[in-house]
């Protein structure tokens, strides 16, 4: 499933295309929302932005179009008198004078005026999106040790979208790895330095994915793989999809098993359990060994 930065970049994308314009044309595939294109049609498109793993089309007299593209969805911007090859079904589409963005695959849309936004299921239960308002590493940390969180695993609490909006599998694993913090550990069991430090790395690897389309190692270390000749696939992560790989920092073989029904992936030595060291990063990256 996309997470938030994918979402936010297809936001900034259809943004691009359509904020600003008057819909010439708009499309529904779900007959329940066929009387929608009528209304819509001819109205300016006020704003595109995405809410987490959801996007909002925002028309001009209240109306705003909800799309969340789950596992299959898939945003196309296209020329207005051309459409994309696939075998996917169109879901959603507008058009505004030479551009055209179009949704496929996709089943959540649904149509609602501003109350029923500020109403709606997911969207009213998200946490902080780091990614439009911008919260500090001094409120997430303030977050994560409230009563309703510091009791959690960390490693399924990252995946609650009411804790923080947009994380998902490959960023919580990615987090927890830079922040040398276990995924089974709970806030409660986290110091001070711990807790503000995995707050900062929420906020530092969701916008370093949302720049680098995808990767969370930093640009140095990027740098080298490349003059390696270490293809994109394999340079994208830190531990996620590496298990039985060695760790780049320490060279420990990196472990997954399921927490919060998706796999998660971690290092054992750089993320020590409950009753670990401290498992700091040593200066110079002995994971060398392992690119």
């Amino acid at each position: 499933m996309p997470e938030g930065p994918e979402i936010r970049r297809a936001a900034a994308r259809v943004a691009a295309a359509i904020e600003g314009r008057i819909a010439d044309q708009v499309f529904f595939a779900f007959d329940r929302l066929k009387r929608f294109e009528v209304e819509l049609a001819g109205r300016r498109v006020d704003e595109v932005t995405s809410r987490g793993k959801g996007m909002l089309t925002r028309f001009e007299g209240g109306w705003s179009v909800y799309t969340h593209n789950q596992l299959y969805g898939r945003w196309y911007v296209m020329r207005s008198d051309r459409l994309p090859k696939t075998s996917r079904q169109l879901r959603f589409a507008v058009t505004a004078g030479a551009r055209r963005a179009l949704l496929y695959s996709a089943s959540e849309i649904e149509v609602l005026d501003r109350e029923a936004e500020r109403q709606h299921p997911y969207l009213s239960r998200l946490g902080p999106d780091v990614l439009s308002q911008a919260p500090g590493a001094d409120e997430l940390a303030a977050r994560l040790v409230e009563p309703r969180f510091r009791g959690r695993q960390l490693g399924a609490l990252l995946l609650d979208q009411g804790f923080v909006a947009g994380l998902g599998n490959y960023l919580r694993a990615e987090i927890l790895f830079e922040a040398r913090i276990h995924p089974r550990r709970r806030a409660a069991e986290c110091g001070e330095e711990e807790i503000r430090r995995l707050g900062d790395r929420v906020i530092a690897l969701t916008r370093r994915t949302y720049r680098t389309r995808g990767i969370t190692l930093p640009a140095s270390r990027v740098a080298e793989l490349k003059t390696a000749g270490v293809p994109r696939s394999a340079y994208r992560f830190w531990v996620y999809g590496r298990a039985g790989a060695p760790c780049r920092i320490c060279g420990r073989r990196v472990l997954v098993e399921p927490i919060g029904g998706r796999k998660c992936y971690w290092c054992p030595s750089c993320q020590p359990g409950r009753n670990g060291t401290a498992g700091l990063h040593p200066k110079r990256p002995a994971g060398r060994r392992g690119q």
